[in-house]
């Protein structure tokens, strides 16, 4: 008899009846069908099944206790997708975040405090944020938790503290991305286009939303095709720059170091030296999004140390070398540097080195990088500012809404809020654009140095925490290069930097040109523009600490566990330790670098 196509089960008798049922079940059934196209896309943006939420913690009736345990837990179960690639996370560390900062803000740092001053602060701020980016690569290898560091704010610091950094950091990015699209709407102005920047602001905002709702994989591919388009710009520009400096310009003859000696290496004394490191942080804010996006890679273990040791390279070539030569380019007393606004690409050195050396079109191509660039910090900002509010959501310290994540992992309410916050960019249509935007650049002016100062110092105490709780530094998977004496050097720097900054707002530069700041008003005015982040971290930190009677945490009470992934370390570090000693010497030595 020929063999049935069926495979028979076991047959079993029903119980309470005689009669003996046999179920079948066929070897060769077909997979399910396939729900439409507009079925599947609907569904992906309901509500993830592991969604969770931190519920207030209770002292009798009186509700006033921060539920720690469960805000650590509902950060490390997030189920924000891991779809980033190594290659993903090194480009975000390599270019990530280089937008105005670097191509039109070092034109006013310039300006302020000459060419050997762009180049100490630039210098300066990037060896602390290295120490930073390392001290949170090695907390967000072992806790690769949604949140990142305001999370470790309030793990290994305060509750309290937590709530102010993370509320400062959303901050910071829900304010950047309206002033970014009014960057590349105003960039568009280059070309004196007729068309209204209303248009151009509509074009970008759906852009970039657009990107940001395909998911955190559109948002990786996204930030690779920017970032290598800005690297392949500054390379050339490096290489471009050496040439004209040494006489191979149209227009020019040997440049050499002309410009350190007339008009001179500094401008504006020791001052024109600290208002440049406040510009210098702005230029180099969002290199903290590496830590950030650690909990939406596969793996974290193998990406991330890459990827924070890239921003090593990203200092010193993209940042120390081009801005070496725009100092030697564009003396410091050119009045093109003094641009309508912060974002106005006409002011950018880069430009102006590139239209005296009579390079015909060369300056647009540099614009599109700009608006490239301007478009790629848009773009991190939604997801910066959306990962960080959904992840306050979780704990318990935003509002329970913006905690919603589909089935896509996308933070879809809090991807609407930085959304709304963008419509802010309309008003590059109005004629009180500046002044609008003078204040919404003073609310996020600072953040970026409470947010690595934080960094810093809850790596200090995680390391403390880690040797009382009888950790050895043998068990961590990756380790900060210069320790915790580099975060101490860190945490420090950005204290000094605040001070600085406290000074230059407080009895500002006089402007080299134009009409001089008088009045009372004015001074006050020109304070707060410089300070206002400061206030605003004071008021959410007080504010919460009284409101929710949080403690201090202590090391021994830190929790050093919910969180980590699950690693066979000890083996995991055997079988890499077996693979470095087959290399040869030139690998060995780039790895310790890359």
């Amino acid at each position: 008899m020929a063999k049935s196509t069926f495979e028979t089960s076991t047959s079993s008798s029903a119980e309470g009846s005689g009669s003996g049922v046999v179920v079948t079940e066929p070897y060769n059934e077909k997979p399910p069908k396939k729900e439409p196209l507009r079925t599947r896309v609907w569904d992906s943006f309901k509500r993830n099944p592991d969604f969770h939420i931190t519920q207030k913690g209770q002292v009798g009736a009186d509700g006033q206790v921060f539920d720690i345990e469960s805000a650590a837990q509902n950060t490390a179960e997030s189920p924000l997708a891991r779809k980033l690639k190594g290659r993903h996370l090194q480009m975000i560390a390599i270019g990530g975040s280089i937008g105005t900062g670097l191509f039109v803000g070092s034109g006013k740092a310039l300006q302020q405090g000459g060419p050997a001053s762009l180049l100490i602060a630039f210098s300066l701020i990037g060896a602390m944020l290295f120490c930073t980016v390392q001290a949170l690569g090695e907390m967000a290898v072992l806790l690769p938790v949604a949140g990142s560091f305001s999370a470790y704010s309030t793990r290994f610091l305060d509750p309290a503290w937590g709530f102010a950094m993370g509320w400062n950091y959303a901050m910071q990015w829900l304010i950047v991305l309206p002033l970014e699209i009014v960057a590349a709407a105003i960039t568009i102005e280059y070309w004196n286009s007729p068309i209204s920047p209303a248009v151009w602001v509509t074009i970008f905002l759906v852009a970039i939303v657009s990107i940001n709702l395909v998911g955190v994989q559109g948002y990786g591919e996204a930030e690779f095709c920017f970032s290598l388009i800005k690297v392949i710009a500054v390379v050339a520009f490096i290489v471009l720059g050496i040439i004209l400096n040494v006489g191979g310009g149209k227009n020019s003859d040997y440049i050499g170091g002309r410009y350190w000696s007339a008009p001179g290496s500094f401008n504006n004394g020791f001052k024109g030296l600290c208002s440049v490191f406040i510009i210098a942080s702005f230029a180099y804010a969002g290199t903290e999004l590496v830590g950030l996006a650690a909990a939406e890679t596969a793996n974290p273990r193998k990406s991330l140390p890459t990827a924070v040791k890239q921003v090593f390279w990203r200092i010193c070539l993209f940042y120390i070398v081009s801005l070496t030569l725009v100092g030697l380019l564009v003396p410091y007393t050119d009045r093109r540097l003094i641009g309508q606004s912060s974002s106005d690409a006409k002011a950018s050195p880069f430009v102006i080195a590139i239209k005296d050396a009579g390079i015909v079109g060369l300056d647009s191509v540099m614009n599109v990088v700009i608006m490239i660039s301007v478009l790629s910090v848009g773009n991190s900002a939604v997801y910066g500012s959306s990962r960080t509010l959904a992840a306050l959501a979780e704990q318990g310290q935003a509002p329970q809404f913006l905690a919603y994540i589909d089935r896509k992992g996308r933070p879809l309410k809090a991807i609407g809020v930085a959304t709304a916050v963008g419509f802010l960019a309309y008003l590059a249509a109005t004629s009180k654009e500046n002044e609008v935007f003078s204040w919404l650049q003073a609310l996020s002016g600072l953040s970026s140095i409470f947010t690595w100062g934080s960094i810093c110092l809850a790596h200090i105490r995680f390391r403390r925490a880690w040797r009382i709780q009888g950790h050895s530094l043998d068990e961590l998977a990756f380790r900060s290069q210069p320790g915790v004496v580099g975060s101490w050097i860190g945490f420090v720097f950005n204290v000094l930097v605040l001070i600085a900054q406290f000074w230059t707002g407080f009895a500002p530069i006089k402007p080299q040109y134009g009409p001089p700041m008088t009045g009372t008003l004015a001074q006050v005015k020109s304070f707060f523009q410089a300070y206002l982040a400061a206030p605003f971290v004071l008021v959410c930190y007080i504010g919460y600490k009284v409101m929710y009677r949080t403690p201090v945490m202590r090391c021994k009470d830190m929790d050093l566990k919910t969180g980590v992934r699950d690693l066979n370390l000890t083996e995991l570090l055997a079988d890499e330790e077996l693979e470095r000693a087959s290399w040869p010497r030139w690998k060995k030595a780039y790895k310790f670098l890359c």
